[in-house]
């Protein structure tokens, strides 16, 4: 069950929000949406006073008590906000038509969304997935052990295979691949795979500079190493400005390096 249907489960008489229209600088863009119940909340149509009114108002609106049915807001002084456009909201109570409505497009915006394949779900893969989860992405979990799938998060999509490198062809172009799994040797493998390709924004495996030095040469004589081929490859990943080997910072710090790439990739090839 998505986050979603399962906020709608709990909170079955909700109101559904959605920015309508914008004019100059705006929080969020047309298209945004948040749900409210008279207790929870679900998204965020871009926080602070101007939120806070529209929570006000649906609220007013299950309550039977008014609440408007559309709001055009000024996002200026008048109501402690410095961006300086306008907002227009749109509010309806949650249907079964619009619940599935919903449903349709969180799909299409699912199908947009950059692809991210981690190969391996030790500590650091995990602690990764559990990073990317809340964020604008496709993750897909690629695994030999079964054990290790466990404890993903919920959306992640899982793979148990034995031969990971043979997926590397189903990342969808603009993707990125991070490479984290148990064994030098395969990681190798997989990184080889990937790095035959050139439509990925993003290529990373763990290690350190030792296993970087140790893969270069592998790949040297495997027939790849006058090809530029590591220049397109992260190793180690998460960058040297945090000297800190725990998971969750190095997934953090790799999370943030994975989105870096993804946006470069978007305006290169918006450009061409």
């Amino acid at each position: 069950m998505t986050a979603i249907r399962r906020f709608l489960a709990a909170h079955p008489d909700s109101i559904l929000i959605d920015i309508t229209g914008t004019q100059g600088s705006t929080p969020r863009e047309v298209g945004a949406f948040m749900l409210v119940s008279q207790t929870a909340l679900w998204g965020t149509i871009g926080g602070g006073q101007f939120e806070f009114m529209a929570i006000g108002n649906a609220r007013d609106m299950l309550a039977g008590t008014g609440g408007m049915a559309e709001m055009d807001i000024p996002l200026g002084p008048d109501i402690g906000q410095c961006c300086g456009g306008r907002t227009q909201l749109r509010f309806r109570r949650v249907t079964q038509a619009v619940a599935e409505e919903i449903e349709v497009r969180l799909a299409g915006e699912t199908e947009r969304l950059p692809e991210v394949y981690l190969f391996g779900a030790g500590h650091v893969g995990r602690a990764l997935a559990a990073a990317l989860a809340p964020l604008p992405l496709s993750i897909t979990v690629v695994e030999t052990r079964q054990e290790e799938i466990t404890s993903l998060p919920p959306e992640t999509k899982t793979r148990l295979v034995p031969m990971p490198e043979a997926l590397v062809e189903d990342v969808a172009a603009g993707g990125a691949l991070v490479i984290l799994t148990h064994d030098h040797a395969l990681d190798f493998l997989i990184a080889r795979e990937a790095l035959e390709r050139t439509d990925l924004a993003y290529i990373g495996m763990i290690g350190s500079a030792t296993k970087r030095a140790t893969f270069v040469s592998w790949l040297s004589r495997e027939g790849g190493g006058e090809r530029g081929w590591t220049e397109r490859l992260t190793l180690p990943i998460g960058g040297s400005a945090v000297r800190d080997k725990r998971p969750e910072v190095i997934a953090a710090m790799t999370a943030a390096e994975i989105l870096t790439a993804l946006a470069v990739y978007r305006m290169r090839s918006s450009s061409q």
